[in-house]
């Protein structure tokens, strides 16, 4: 096993917090947390640490856990062989660990454009949605992003919109049954896509009125596309089922960029947030000096309880 004394390689400050109230969603069960863990539940992804994990996903994942994270986040997740899901799962499990968001797309949700209102295209997302369903269960993932597609310009907005309203309706009767919610993501750097605002987001998943249709909120993205992030995730909270984190500009590691994190991450814990917020962010600097950074970056922004 290729550990190699992690914990002794980084000198890094620890934080011992806990998560008051309960949560109404089951997705939000709560996990046990090591000594050395964060106040809100941040989740990796693979690669962001394998200058010390090498490039084993396994040895990858025990590095997360052993720096106190709790979850993963495996945007790829769909595409892997059913024998590295299911080791995925495994380990998860035995670390105590929580699965985040998987990408519903088959690999190429960008040309499945749900806007369009076409058979084929529905049909593709539904069968993708049921294929979700199967490694969701390997993993005991709870969440599932989906992106609409492609603004489609010979169609007014307000029929784009009724069409990928009745889409989601679909999948939401796929995942309902088993537990899993589809979180829809607002974008900003390919600005041919439809969906780009939380206010857009929100009106679309009281439309489908699902539990199974919900927002994930990604930091980044909505800094570039509307920004007064605090406010506006305020206003959208009940629609709220995933966060994701990158500053801006760059899309790295809290404390790069324009955004006040710790006042983000201090909001989202005063909400009684359990959920999971993804690390969707490359590392500012490279190797293993950059992962020791990047940790320590996270450590500081989550400082708002100490």
């Amino acid at each position: 096993m290729r550990r190699r004394n992690f914990i002794k390689n980084l000198s890094l400050s620890g934080a011992i917090a806990s998560i008051a109230g309960g949560a109404s969603v089951s997705a939000f069960a709560k996990v046990n947390k090591p000594s050395n863990t964060f106040n809100l539940d941040y989740a990796p992804h693979f690669g962001m640490f394998k200058g010390h994990a090498g490039e084993d996903l396994i040895d990858q994942l025990k590095f997360m856990a052993d720096q106190g994270f709790r979850s993963l986040e495996d945007n790829g997740l769909l595409g892997r062989p059913i024998d590295v899901q299911n080791k995925i799962g495994e380990n998860l499990e035995k670390l105590g660990m929580r699965m985040g968001v998987f990408v519903v797309d088959g690999g190429d949700n960008w040309k499945v454009s749900l806007t369009t209102g076409k058979k084929e295209f529905v049909d593709t997302f539904v069968k993708t949605c049921r294929d979700s369903v199967e490694a969701a269960k390997r993993v005991n993932a709870k969440w599932a992003t989906v992106v609409p597609g492609f603004f489609e310009r010979n169609l007014p907005m307000g029929i784009q919109t009724g069409n990928v309203i009745e889409a989601l309706k679909r999948g939401a009767e796929v995942f309902e049954p088993h537990g899993l919610t589809m979180v829809l993501e607002p974008l900003s750097d390919t600005p041919e896509l439809f969906l780009r605002y939380s206010d857009q987001s929100y009106a679309i998943c009281k439309a489908v009125g699902s539990p199974s249709c919900k927002i994930l909120y990604d930091v980044y993205h909505m800094q570039k596309n509307e920004g007064n992030l605090i406010s506006n995730m305020e206003k959208c909270w009940n629609e709220i089922a995933y966060i994701q984190i990158g500053d801006n500009p760059g899309r790295k590691e809290p404390g790069t960029g324009e955004i006040n994190y710790l006042k983000v991450f201090e909001y989202i814990d005063s909400k009684g947030f359990e959920g999971i917020l993804g690390m969707e962010h490359g590392n500012a600097l490279p190797g293993i000096d950059g992962e020791k950074a990047l940790i320590e970056a996270y450590r500081k922004a989550d400082s708002f309880k100490s």
